[in-house]
């Protein structure tokens, strides 16, 4: 169960639209466990340093007081979920203990699942796709992140699933980067429009819409410079990108991606604004989730920001980049 699989139904009409609602249905009946202990396997860092944590501290029998809470707040802050959300989950099963009536620590593990399921939600959030052909996605984020590698397992994904992809590199900061790119799309089989290293990266974007208007193409994913994200030349280049494609197709880019890479924690939020302000992020791609002991940024981007986490990364291969299910994420944090 990819991409493509999940957002089929919106790009497509009719009773088609009915029958792709069901497809991912009966995909997940054969392929969930396996994905499941794939996602479970990814979240060992982060649970053995939140989760495990929470077993020792709440073990039966041990009083509920406040230096549980403190201890039970620190746990949550080590685990990257953020001081404020921290807090938060605290106060919030405070109050359920004092409803509830609890006395014993040993039921708190099951509250605080709970709180955090209330938190990200139920719904998985699926990518924006126009209506029309072709939809613009815009990628954005700091070097290192895995940026090249998102794109490129989208691109996988999106032509396995049937769509014409056409990938733009407009990262011409550096020329390792169109490199990249290059190796990505001749091994993926998709095309790559590029200029040469310090091009106009407005002037590469304008260039790939045309050619994916000329081609047919149903999906045009470009990616874009990742150097220092503080730098204000930077956030008013892809300021800049986003207006040529708007200017072009009314509400492009219609998803503006940013990849994020789960292991630097609350760094990641920090980045998250400044690439939302800037050109108004509509969702997130969290790589590196399996090498990280800090998933808990999940929960500190949905309450700091409110930015759907859409896909996740969870391995090497070229289906390990996943949409990201809050649902299944909270059962296999806690799963035994």
């Amino acid at each position: 169960m990819g991409l493509f699989s999940r957002i089929k139904g919106s790009i497509t009409g009719g009773s088609q639209q009915a029958a792709a609602a069901e497809e991912p249905q009966q995909e997940t009946a054969v392929e969930k466990p396996g994905f499941f202990g794939r996602l479970k396997d990814s979240l060992n860092k982060t649970r053995q340093g939140f989760v495990e944590k929470i077993d020792v501290l709440i073990h039966r029998g041990r009083a509920i007081d406040e230096d549980l809470y403190e201890e039970l707040e620190e746990i949550l802050v080590q685990a990257d979920v953020g001081v404020n959300t921290a807090v938060e989950l605290v106060e919030r099963t405070r109050r359920t203990v004092k409803e509830r009536r609890l006395d014993d620590a040993g039921e708190l593990k099951a509250i605080l699942k709970e709180h955090i399921r209330d938190m990200l939600g139920s719904e998985t959030a699926p990518l924006n796709i126009s209506d029309e052909s072709p939809t613009v996605m815009m990628v954005v984020g700091v070097n290192g992140v895995g940026k090249t590698t998102t794109i490129g397992k989208m691109a996988h994904q999106f032509k396995a699933g049937g769509m014409r992809v056409l990938i733009g590199a407009a990262d011409t900061f550096r020329a390792a980067a169109i490199d990249q790119l290059e190796v990505w799309s001749e091994r993926v089989g998709v095309d790559l429009i590029k200029h040469r290293e310090g091009a106009d990266p407005a002037a590469v974007a304008f260039d790939s819409l045309q050619a994916a208007k000329a081609r047919h193409a149903d999906l045009l994913v470009i990616d874009t410079a990742g150097r220092l994200h503080t730098k204000t030349n930077l956030m008013e280049e892809l300021k800049k990108i986003s207006r040529v494609l708007n200017r072009e197709i009314a509400g492009a880019p219609h998803e503006v991606l940013l990849v994020l890479d789960a292991t630097t924690g609350q760094n990641a939020v920090n980045q998250a604004k400044l690439f939302g302000e800037a050109v108004g992020v509509t969702g997130i791609a969290l790589t590196k989730l399996d090498g990280s002991a800090k998933g808990g940024i999940v929960i500190a981007i949905k309450q700091a920001l409110d930015i759907p986490v859409k896909l996740i990364g969870i391995g090497e291969g070229m289906e390990d980049l996943r949409p990201f299910s809050p649902a299944d994420f909270v059962e296999a944090l806690f799963a035994e």
